[in-house]
């Protein structure tokens, strides 16, 4: 009980971390942009001047609050969501003479939340021909009222608030205690709490510090590599097998790319090393007060060299022996138990990624008092936003290995959130869509997931089906086939060159259009999903679609494939085949279900195949195959 409680406080860390990063890590150049022009143009900065140090104060007092707000506002109801966050901020930054960041951070997804209630409450009550007028005027209203609230009421919170923080901070400050606080960021962020601790307490904190003083140490308190980098090192001088001959690599991605996970794994298989890196962050932090260093702005990713890019005039000593010392000592104190240790550590290492893997991408079953039993099971569903992408291959997965396993007359189907049948038993969707499924079917027992491809659905299905003695009927032959048109051969591209992930999501959306299947509006709506819930489906392999709002903009069912030799980036992953899809109706289902195949049974070699093949022909081939 007491471990599932652990694991329920974590996991909601988890997903509060990622919201408040959603709002912030999109933002990042605006911070950046500021940053330098402060750390250039100030009195004290590399080329003082008066004149251009005023762009910087609009930047800070209401540029990146706005930017804040509307992300904020976005991530909850798309662009109407974003336009209603940016205005219920202006309402704190209006009522302030600092920067409202943490304001806005709150003003933002209100805005959003609100405006899509009353949506939701009102969309089956709009005369016809009145939506736009509706629309813009609800939108208006609301906002001048959050506006009002805003400055009257949220913004003195805040700001109250506020002083009692850094007045806190400032007096642990005062009295040496900061170092302290490394005993709960650096085990923190091996719970993959990072983001929580970072863009939720320490960025909104750092950056009021450093328009006022130009520059912070709490911008160095989370992002400092030297902890993670003596750790590794310490493999490297006294690991053995796999452990030491895979930390060179780790590294180069750790202290350059600024990958902070990469070091997670080394310290899951010895949990002892979690000492180190809190010996190791508090000796940085010491030195960091002492010689008087830190950042102009964030340093995202944690790379050092960021870290140098954010450095201001008068700082560079300070924060490299930040990283040094911090080095330094955690190497030393690593050391000691990695030299005791008599293993190996190559299948303890595997064990840890496996752990880590499991602790960012799970599925599990929610809180609940159903538990639907395998004689009774008949219905399956999964639930996504939208109901034609992640979900859909999530439930192609699950029915071609029941069906495999004798279990055909189990009926696996996937819909959008909102249009969940009610007899439903058992309902799967991700997990910042849980709370949503579950008012949506109460009925149901509910499964979430970090990932509709990558999870232990299965496991838990077929272990309640073989308990009960469930019996398992002869394997028929599925039922999809593929619809012709869905998949056109010239809508199959292989050799692109890599580019940002928007721009590859846009080409995608482009084609869909070209093709027929979709109205431009569909594009908007492909990029707004990805920034609510990554496509990215584990293998190498994206499949962005649209979100639920756009749906009226499908014409027909349509799937492209795009294929990327050298990769494009997805957070910490690359996806080497893009694979666009609009849906409407089964039309593309089969075509899902052949892709399920392909991630379950190829192999990586197999993989590698389908990722660098010149011949679009062999691509079209495994996504419209019968089997």
């Amino acid at each position: 009980m007491g471990n599932a409680k652990q694991g329920s406080a974590q996991e909601a860390m988890q997903r509060f971390g990622r919201f408040l990063s959603g709002m912030v890590l999109p933002n990042i150049g605006a911070f950046i942009a500021w940053g330098l022009l402060t750390a250039l143009f100030i009195p004290t900065g590399w080329l003082p001047n008066e004149y251009l140090a005023q762009v910087g104060g609009p930047m800070s007092k209401w540029l990146i609050p706005l930017l804040l707000g509307y992300t904020g506002g976005e991530a909850i109801y798309g662009h109407r969501g974003g336009v209603l966050g940016a205005i219920a901020t202006s309402g704190v930054i209006a009522g302030s003479d600092i920067p409202m960041f943490l304001g806005a951070m709150i003003m933002g997804p209100l805005g959003g939340y609100i405006i899509k209630k009353f949506d939701a409450a009102a969309e089956d009550h709009i005369p016809t021909g009145f939506e736009m007028l509706v629309n813009n005027f609800s939108a208006g209203i609301i906002g001048a009222i959050l506006a009002v609230l805003a400055f009257v009421a949220v913004g003195p919170v805040v700001l109250t608030a506020n002083g009692v923080l850094r007045a806190g901070v400032e007096g642990i400050v005062a009295i040496g205690l900061l170092p302290l606080a490394s005993i709960i960021i650096e085990p923190a962020k091996v719970l993959f709490l990072n983001n929580a601790i970072n863009h939720g307490v320490l960025s909104p904190l750092g950056i009021q510090q450093a328009e006022e003083f130009g520059k912070s140490m709490f911008f160095l308190l989370e992002a400092n590599p030297g902890p993670g980098f003596g750790v590794l090192l310490a493999y490297w001088f006294f690991g053995k097998g796999m452990a030491k001959d895979s930390t060179p690599g780790a590294m180069i991605i750790h202290v350059l790319g600024g990958i902070h996970e990469i070091y997670f794994p080394y310290i899951l298989m010895k949990p002892i090393l979690v000492l180190a890196v809190i010996a190791g962050g508090m000796s940085g932090v010491f030195t960091l007060n002492l010689l008087g260093g830190g950042l102009i702005a964030p340093s995202s990713p944690g790379s050092i060299l960021a870290v140098l890019a954010m450095t201001p005039k008068g700082a560079f000593l300070a924060n490299m022996a930040d990283f040094v010392v911090a080095t330094v000592v955690s190497c030393a104190v690593a050391s000691v138990f990695i030299k005791a240790s008599k293993e190996d550590g190559g299948e303890d290492l595997e064990a840890a990624r496996a752990s880590m893997s499991e602790m960012k991408n799970r599925g599990k079953d929610m809180p609940t008092e159903k538990k639907i039993s395998g004689a009774e099971l008949k219905t399956i569903v999964y639930a996504c936003d939208a109901g034609m992408g992640s979900s859909a291959l999530g439930a192609a997965a699950l029915r071609k290995r029941l069906r495999k396993d004798g279990y055909a007359d189990i009926s696996v189907t996937n819909c959008a959130i909102g249009s969940i049948p009610k007899d439903a038993q058992i309902v799967v969707s991700h997990e910042k869509l849980a709370e949503r499924a579950r008012q949506d079917s109460p009925q149901a027992e509910h499964i979430w997931v970090k990932d509709f491809t990558q999870n232990n659905v299965y496991d838990i299905v077929s272990a309640r089906l073989k308990e009960e003695g469930v019996a398992a009927a002869e394997v028929t032959a599925p039922e999809e086939t593929v619809k012709e048109g869905v998949l056109t051969r010239e809508n199959v591209l292989v050799g692109l060159p890599s580019v940002s992930k928007e721009e590859a999501i846009r080409h995608a959306g482009e084609l869909l259009v070209q093709g027929g299947y979709v109205e431009m509006p569909y594009i908007e709506g492909m990029l707004n999903r990805e920034r609510d819930i990554t496509t990215y489906i584990g293998k190498g392999i994206a499949i962005p679609h649209g979100e639920n709002a756009v749906k009226d903009s499908v014409k027909e069912s349509g799937i492209v494939v795009l294929q990327y030799p050298e990769g494009i980036a997805f957070g910490d992953d690359k996806a080497y085949l893009i694979i666009g899809i609009a849906g409407r109706g089964d039309d593309h289902l089969a075509i899902l279900a052949n892709l399920a195949t392909t991630m379950d049974e190829y192999t990586d070699e197999e993989l590698q195949k389908l990722y660098t093949t010149k011949d679009p022909n062999l691509l079209y081939e495994v996504f419209t195959k019968v089997d």
